[in-house]
């Protein structure tokens, strides 16, 4: 059996008269009932009641009918189907993110990205940095979100954009700035009082140059870093500020991760930045990924 013979089924099933069905397909009758006693023969099973003056399907064709079109619409709509995928209007877009992005450019991005292509299906993971880059590498994925590398260096087989970049903000224990421990001037805290405090960071296996420019900040400063507690998540960072373990450094838009018993405060004097930018394979722009990079292009603004 092949398409022509259901579309032939199908026509004079719709028609119930083998001469004007020929005609809808173009075509003369009697090839059309060779083919329709040939579907019979494979079918182990009479399709039509056939009389002088009539044709009616029996109970077995007018179930089979219901299959047979289902197969028919779903095969008129693979073209468009097809088109779809090819310009990255259906398919899959696998992304991975780091934490802080979760806070700034993520939800913006995937937002307007699933409201323009919401037949896209998005499968979101978050990893750090360097485990994104690893997965790329070997082929998984499609792109990720990470904080590019302290030498900017990303291997040949990258591509990297820039999506954003935001000044630090100190995230600290309310308590400490309600009991004078962390004085305050103009709003801001000073450089000094930070650098003296106990310091929540990520592991430096995990996101290396986000702790290199923390612990930067504090050699800046004339001091060194003293980490009294390490976390792979920033959610966690927080946590531990709102327990009152110590201050940690984050980027501006984590002023979006509310917490109980914490505070964002700005950093007064010359304040690193952190940039977060996308990466993906250079050989391996799907569909669905180039148009969710014309998106990004737009900036957060837009997105």
């Amino acid at each position: 059996m092949d398409v022509r013979q259901l579309r032939h089924f199908a026509a004079v099933a719709e028609t119930l008269h083998f001469g004007r069905a020929a005609e809808r397909l173009n075509m003369t009758q009697p090839p059309l009932s060779q083919s329709i006693m040939a579907l019979e023969r494979e079918l182990g099973a009479p399709l039509f009641i056939r009389t002088k003056r009539s044709v009616a399907l029996t109970p077995f064709g007018e179930q089979w009918l219901v299959h047979v079109r289902a197969v028919l619409d779903e095969l008129a709509a693979l073209p468009s189907i097809a088109n779809r995928l090819r310009d990255g209007e259906a398919g899959r877009l696998e992304l991975s993110f780091v934490s802080t992005a979760d806070y700034s450019v993520l939800p913006a991005l995937v937002r307007r990205y699933a409201s323009l292509y919401p037949a896209v299906e998005i499968a979101l993971r978050e990893a750090t940095s360097e485990v994104q880059i690893a997965a790329l590498l070997e082929g998984a994925g499609q792109a990720g979100i990470i904080i590019p590398p302290a030498t900017g260096a990303l291997p040949a087989a990258l591509n990297y954009r820039r999506l954003l970049s935001e000044r630090l903000v100190a995230a600290v224990p309310e308590s400490w700035i309600e009991d004078g421990r962390l004085p305050l001037r103009g709003g801001r805290l000073d450089p000094a009082v930070v650098v003296q405090s106990p310091l929540i960071i990520f592991p430096r296996r995990s996101a290396p140059a986000f702790h290199d420019l923390i612990t930067g900040y504090f050699t800046a400063r004339g001091g060194t870093a003293r980490i009294v507690q390490e976390a792979i998540q920033m959610q966690t960072i927080i946590s531990l500020v709102s327990a009152g373990m110590g201050v940690a450094l984050a980027p501006a838009s984590l002023r979006n991760l509310a917490r109980t018993g914490v505070r964002y405060v700005d950093l007064a004097g010359e304040v690193p930045s952190l940039e977060t930018g996308i990466v993906w394979r250079r050989d391996d722009l799907t569909p669905t990924l180039n148009r969710f990079l014309q998106i990004a292009a737009e900036g957060p603004g837009a997105a």
